[in-house]
């Protein structure tokens, strides 16, 4: 399963979704991680520039291009809820800590 975590730079889960400056996409297969990237996406920057659809278009643009089947999130907006539902996209919330961790205990 392809998830996205955001991530701060020591590792952890930036509990800021769609206000995140970097998101790692991990690949979890068999309860371990086979690829794990962390791209700058600067939504920290980009979210108020603009309309809230355009973010949230934004954010589903790149959870497209990375074929991206579920998120890991500390929290998330009514609104990305609402987004991440209708892309049919698994949604695992209350994540803190290591986000290497986080991603492996919200896929297991």
């Amino acid at each position: 399963m392809i998830v996205c975590v955001p991530v701060t730079s020591d590792g952890q889960v930036d509990q800021r979704w769609g206000r995140a400056e970097w998101i790692a996409v991990a690949n979890i297969i068999n309860r371990g991680i086979e690829s794990w990237q962390e791209i700058e996406v600067s939504w920290d920057r980009l979210h108020d520039e603009g309309t809230s659809a355009q973010h949230h278009a934004r954010v589903a643009r790149f959870l497209r291009q990375n074929h991206v089947e579920g998120v890991v999130a500390h929290h998330v907006g009514d609104g990305m809820v609402r987004m991440l539902k209708t892309m049919k996209l698994s949604l695992f919330l209350e994540a803190t800590g290591d986000a290497r961790t986080a991603a492996l205990a919200a896929t297991a």
